[in-house]
């Protein structure tokens, strides 16, 4: 009969049905080996040497798969002759023990058909003279010798249904193992809005799809006044301020001059104002150049430029009826946006240091950022451009 067939098929249905792991062993094992089988005594057949080789494919460190070929001449037990068998099996094997170790215990369970050939007797006893389907069960051991040889031992018993016979059979065998390591991708972290962020450091789970998001899976806002990059129609709104959810800053008394800016932030509706949010027209009487220093993208000024500032809050404490606009400036380097924010910020930092150790009345101080709006000297050079950099205090009446 022709074995080579149903072993390949049945190696090759295993390795169908085996499911794809990540990083995992196989190893095929070619398993030679004789045995010494008891046949049942309804078959009448003595005990026999029995030879076979077995392919097995180990697709789990715990887990196999076995095809089977055997075949032996039995004599006959109880009158003359002797009787041919060959036997086809598929086994399945648990191993106790991963292939690594040195001792790989084991069970095993599987089904075959069994062919008992024919004999020259003319009797025909339970058995023998046909095809037989047998079930089986089996423990034994596998011994690794090194990674590609090792030996195994086997005991099995057989029950033939047909018959309801019981064989047993002990074996001997060594095996010659062929493995390969599959080295697959280690699944991807979850990432339910597909935001590029995993799960686990998304601190904004719910985010639409295709939006921009920063490495915690939000939104960013770059001005940091609570509203996010995509809805802010005003990006560039000054640390802290009040804004809208339109991200711009609040105009409270709706006079067209915002909080942060407005000095008569309770104007009557309709009033015509200034720049500074109140009533009347305001006149510059008088504009001093404070020569402060900022080290470079800061607005951090040192006391060291308190008797410079001093001169602006000496001039309005003698000039009671004046107010101040501290006006800051840039040279046009950088972005148009971002000079603004950091000459309102210097100029915000001139302002504190007046209404602060210099005990001025805030509502008499104003800080405006005009940036780069309102050089005095060309852009074109290093010494126009310093000259561009710069704080004034516009003293100003109203009239």
């Amino acid at each position: 009969m022709n074995v080579m067939r149903p072993i390949s098929a049945a190696v090759l249905a295993a390795t169908l049905a085996t499911p794809a792991m990540a990083d995992r062993q196989e190893t095929v094992y070619i398993n030679p080996f004789a045995a010494f089988q008891l046949f049942d005594d309804k078959r009448d057949l003595s005990e026999t040497g029995t030879f076979g080789v077995g392919v097995e494919y180990r697709f789990r460190p715990h887990w196999s798969v076995e095809a089977l070929y055997s075949r032996a001449d039995a004599d006959r037990k109880y009158v003359a002759g002797e009787s041919e068998f060959e036997e086809v099996r598929v086994d399945g094997t648990y191993y106790f023990a991963g292939p690594d170790e040195a001792w790989n215990p084991y069970v095993s369970l599987g089904a075959g058909n069994a062919d008992f050939g024919s004999d020259n007797s003319g009797v025909r006893t339970a058995g023998s003279n046909h095809d037989e389907t047998r079930v089986n069960v089996g423990t034994g051991f596998r011994y690794n010798i090194s990674d590609a040889v090792s030996l195994r031992g086997d005991l099995r018993e057989f029950h033939g249904i047909d018959e309801s016979t019981f064989d047993t059979q002990v074996s001997l065998g060594i095996s010659f193992a062929f493995t390969r390591t599959i080295a697959q991708a280690a699944p991807q972290p979850a990432d339910s809005d597909a935001d590029g962020v995993p799960d686990s450091r998304d601190q904004c789970p719910g985010t639409p799809a295709g939006t921009v998001v920063d490495s915690t899976g939000c939104e960013p806002d770059a001005d940091r006044d609570g509203v996010v990059d995509s809805r802010d129609d005003c990006p560039n709104t000054p640390r802290g301020a009040e804004v809208d959810n339109r991200g711009c800053e609040l105009d409270s008394d709706n006079d067209g001059v915002v909080n942060s800016q407005d000095l008569c932030p309770n104007t009557t509706a309709g009033a015509e104002v200034d720049e500074t949010g109140c009533e009347g027209v305001v006149e510059t009487i008088e504009t001093f150049t404070i020569e402060v220093q900022f080290p470079t993208n800061s607005s951090v000024i040192g006391n060291s430029f308190d008797s410079e500032i001093r001169r602006v809050a000496d001039f309005l404490s003698e000039n009671p009826e004046t107010i101040v606009e501290i006006a800051g400036h840039s040279d046009s380097r950088g972005a148009a946006d971002y000079n603004r924010a950091l000459s309102q910020r210097r100029a915000e930092a001139v302002a504190e240091r007046l209404t602060g150790p210099l005990g001025v009345d805030p509502s008499r101080v104003n800080a405006v950022g005009y940036g780069e709006e309102a050089p005095i000297a060309s852009n074109n050079t290093a010494e126009g451009r310093a000259e561009n950099r710069r704080v004034e205090a516009r003293i100003q009446i109203r009239r």
